[in-house]
């Protein structure tokens, strides 16, 4: 609770009020897209802090709690043993469902825009390119920009270049701030 006074022009001020902003202001800014400054190959990944940093803990602990009494309540044994399963299994799934219906759509957007990008630049379309590639390879292009992307795109095609490997030579990085 604030406590709040009066100052000499009569309106209200709260202490410290611009640490409570830049605090509140903090995970609101974190979660959002433009949180990460400059994109680039080493800090493109991003972390969304209410499952990654709260959920997921969460679960993890109450299963290593779970487990810890396990061997250490003998009389509640066979409890523990399906508080764990069940703890286990929640947390399996919400990996699993959470990164297959998220991931997947993704996969599919990013491989139409691939097809958008190719057409556009090369006024064709991009059936026969697309099935020599691998998705790793498709997803890292869309960092480059269109010069790059042209050249990375004749040395994926002909030199067999990874994902990866595209990531690391772009020159001048293109962000994905979309990308969840």
């Amino acid at each position: 609770m604030f406590l709040m006074s009066y100052g000499k022009n009569n309106s209200i001020q709260v202490p410290h009020q611009t640490q409570i902003i830049k605090k509140l202001t903090f995970w609101k800014d974190y979660c959002s897209i433009g949180n990460m400054g400059t994109q680039n190959y080493n800090n493109h990944r991003k972390f969304y802090p209410p499952h990654h940093f709260i959920y997921l803990p969460l679960l993890l602990i109450a299963e290593i709690f779970g487990i810890y009494k396990i061997f250490n309540e003998s009389v509640n044994q066979l409890a523990w043993i399906l508080f764990s399963v069940l703890i286990f299994l929640i947390l399996y799934l919400a990996l699993m469902v959470r990164q297959h219906y998220a991931l997947g759509l993704q996969n599919r957007i990013v491989r139409l825009e691939f097809k958008q990008r190719y057409f556009e630049l090369f006024n064709t379309r991009s059936d026969e390119v697309e099935e020599k590639l691998n998705f790793g390879q498709i997803a890292a292009l869309r960092f480059a920009y269109d010069e790059e992307f042209k050249e990375l795109l004749y040395k994926a095609l002909n030199e067999k270049m990874s994902g990866d490997q595209i990531k690391k030579s772009i020159k001048k990085w293109r962000a994905d701030h979309h990308r969840i």
